[in-house]
């Protein structure tokens, strides 16, 4: 078995009780295999369950050990590249049902949140916050865009609206999203593997994948055990390795980085975000904070090509947090820790199948949260025979990095080098 070290997070440390969960060690029959305990695998499989299916999941370490139970725990609207952009890849029918579930990951976690009971410290209320005209104005074509759509929870902030909810004077204004929110990440995959556990479905740890044969049955193999199933579900997205070569040109795994204060209590945490919002800046190599249920500041920012781990988190991140909030000079930093996420180069979900049986959804380049619950929803439809939402996905063009693999990560930091330095300009 590959030994995983543990993560030394906040979530980590503040994770509800979970059981321990065996590693396959047998050969074994199913209708599904789903790869990856993560958001997208955990979606897929309890839609499944749901629908009466035999689902197994193999997981590589623990349940949420990777993106899922690292991210800033923010539940944002849409794609990594908003809607006009997905429309001028696709057809207009397409497009259409892109624009629908645009918005429907949010509303999927609620659902889950409210009807298994799931403890995940859910907030409602997402800020983005614009630092100069250009992005103000970015931010006005949104709220437009979104209603075309037929989404109307987005409100325009001036800078006094907005520093009733983030009480810095970083920004000019922003905007609303009363329809996201933020939850503790780790505890929702918890509550997820939970609730597919009670309808029957089984978790297999420390199990990680070394081979997947194509065929009916498809046949999936860990260093210890093997999985006959009619279907195949791969949800290893930035931690998927070289198992399908094919996906691994079209994307490339990134590190982001997070922190978390001590605990601040309730006056000063909520003197710095009133509402209880959590907020994301308008830039390309954005920033992202929020509190959490025992009044501590998360902030994350920032992006490394490659997923390489800095050696000093705190150094990288403490910067930008007291450029928000000066006031924090003298706050201690309790955790830090870096994830990965995996960015394609249209920054667009890939979704598709291998085959008749093996689908695959990985890329969500900064939008997991809510993504993968729509991946999930996609996914096991398309299982079921409705393919119509998985098809509009597929039906985005995706294309190799520039370069290949060696290249990949300079020509990208040279791209993200360039947007940084419009976003400092204002231009």
């Amino acid at each position: 078995m590959t030994a995983f070290a543990p993560v030394p997070s906040y979530y980590a440390a503040s994770a509800n009780p979970t059981p321990s969960r065996p590693h396959l060690s047998e050969s074994i029959e199913t209708q599904v295999c789903v790869i990856g305990a993560g958001y997208t695998g955990l979606s897929t499989a309890l839609f499944l369950a749901e629908a009466g299916f035999k689902v197994v999941i193999l997981e590589a370490a623990t349940v949420g050990w990777g993106a899922s139970g690292r991210n800033g725990g923010q539940m944002v609207n849409s794609y990594s590249r908003d809607l006009d952009v997905v429309a001028r890849q696709t057809s207009a029918d397409a497009a259409r049902l892109l624009g629908q579930m645009a918005f429907e990951g949010g509303r999927i976690i609620r659902q889950r949140v409210k009807h298994y009971g799931i403890q995940c410290d859910l907030q409602d209320g997402a800020v983005f916050a614009a630092l100069n005209p250009r992005q103000m104005k970015e931010l006005e074509h949104q709220k437009k865009l979104w209603e075309s759509h037929g989404y109307d929870q987005l409100e325009l902030l001036d800078k006094q609206a907005l520093q009733q909810q983030v009480n810095t004077e970083r920004y000019i204004g922003g905007s609303m999203d009363h329809g996201s929110g933020h939850i503790h990440p780790l505890n929702l995959a918890l509550g997820e593997a939970a609730a597919f556990e009670s309808l029957g479905g089984v978790i297999y740890e420390h199990s990680a994948v070394v081979d997947i044969q194509q065929g009916q049955p498809a046949v999936v193999k860990t260093a210890q055990g093997v999985v006959k199933a009619e279907w195949v579900v791969v949800a290893g997205n930035a931690y998927l390795g070289k198992l399908l070569p094919q996906l691994a040109s079209k994307s490339m795994p990134c590190g982001t980085q997070v922190l978390a204060t001590e605990p601040l209590g309730e006056e000063l945490a909520r003197s710095l975000i009133p509402r209880n919002a959590c907020i994301e800046d308008c830039n390309y190599l954005l920033d992202y904070y929020r509190l959490s249920a025992d009044h501590r500041l998360i902030y994350g920012g920032g992006v490394v090509y490659g997923a390489r781990d800095p050696v000093d988190i705190e150094r990288l991140i403490r910067p930008k947090m007291l450029k928000t909030f000066p006031q924090l000079q003298n706050v201690k930093v309790d955790y830090t820790w870096t994830g990965n996420f995996l960015l394609t180069l249209s920054r667009l979900p890939q979704m598709g199948r291998i085959g008749s049986n093996v689908f695959y959804s990985q890329g969500c380049s900064g939008h997991g949260v809510t993504f993968t619950h729509v991946a999930g929803q996609s996914l096991a439809l398309a299982i079921q025979g409705q393919t119509q939402q998985l098809d509009a996905f597929a039906s985005l063009p995706h294309y190799p990095f520039p370069g290949g693999r060696l290249f990949q990560v300079p020509f990208s930091a040279l791209g993200a080098w360039y947007y940084d330095l419009r976003d400092k300009l204002g231009i």
